[in-house]
């Protein structure tokens, strides 16, 4: 099993960065384990290898970092848990797919511990959550906003960067970006449906879960059952 550990405070962005690339340098040379790091960051937007400069609406709002992670524009701040997740994707089959379907199934069981049902969507990044109690869509269909992001980074078959789920972040600071370049829906957060979750609620549902899609044995079990292949 991974180590977990608790960043306390603010961590600042680039340091943290460099940290956590230092970890995975040291996985690849056998010197260290697994690890995820829970923490905040300060309010801050970074640019994923997709990012549009025309979805950076305000880049004076807050410090802008371009960093090598999948994705385009999103937004860490107070309030929002980041997880870094440094995993041996090498050991565990070397099948990404497999495991970018286990870190978006891994939030949506984490989710499910709130009883919110946390979906995913074909062509827009992230876990969604349907709101019935918004006017639908001028297609007809349900109003959706986004409540967690997904933005990893393989070197040497270990991941780093990982994800980030919205408990009760400022929601307008998202306004200074197109999050994920995605325009026609919203972002929401745990306290923002209505629940009172802290973020220490949120991270024993991340300890708890996780084990169901990266089992201690090694592997993944990308849809929390027993290992099969990756399926589409």
């Amino acid at each position: 099993m991974p180590d977990w550990t608790h960043l306390p405070g603010l961590s600042p962005y680039l340091p943290t960065l460099a940290a956590m690339e230092s970890h995975v340098e040291a996985m690849a040379a056998g010197r260290a384990d697994e690890a995820i790091w829970l923490l905040e960051h300060p309010p801050l937007y970074t640019a994923g290898t997709s990012a549009r400069a025309a979805d950076l609406v305000d880049p004076g709002r807050f410090p802008v970092h371009e960093t090598g992670r999948g994705g385009q524009y999103t937004y860490h701040g107070p309030g929002q848990r980041v997880v870094y997740c440094m995993i041996d994707v090498g050991a565990r089959g070397r099948d990404v797919r497999c495991f970018v379907r286990a870190l978006e199934n891994w939030v949506i069981a984490t989710l499910a511990e709130f009883n919110v049902k946390g979906e995913i969507r074909p062509g827009r990044v992230g876990v969604w959550v349907t709101r019935p109690d918004r006017p639908p869509n001028a297609d007809g269909s349900p109003a959706e906003d986004k409540i967690a992001a997904i933005g990893v980074k393989l070197r040497r078959w270990i991941s780093f960067h990982g994800l980030s789920i919205n408990v009760e972040p400022d929601l307008s600071h998202f306004d200074g970006i197109i999050p994920c370049g995605i325009r026609d829906h919203g972002v929401t957060s745990l306290v923002d449906l209505g629940l009172p979750v802290t973020m220490a609620d949120l991270d024993a549902a991340l300890m708890a879960t996780f084990p169901r899609f990266f089992p201690p044995e090694g592997g993944l079990h990308p849809d929390g059952r027993a290992p099969a292949l990756c399926q589409t």
